[in-house]
């Protein structure tokens, strides 16, 4: 079952990416580094739930 999923900034809060990830093989909430706009740096990204 795949999923679409925000990359939400540690730092600001943007949600600045989006990706699709299955959750059967990737049950753990997903934790990438990933550049911030906003504070024009990379910066830890979280999952998010988006809005659908």
């Amino acid at each position: 079952m795949t999923v679409k999923i925000g990359l939400k900034c540690e730092e600001c809060g943007d949600i600045n990416y989006s990706t699709t990830k299955n959750n059967k093989t990737h049950t753990e909430k997903m934790s990438i580094k990933k550049f911030c706009r906003r504070d024009k740096k990379h910066t830890v990204h979280k999952e998010t739930k988006l809005k659908s």
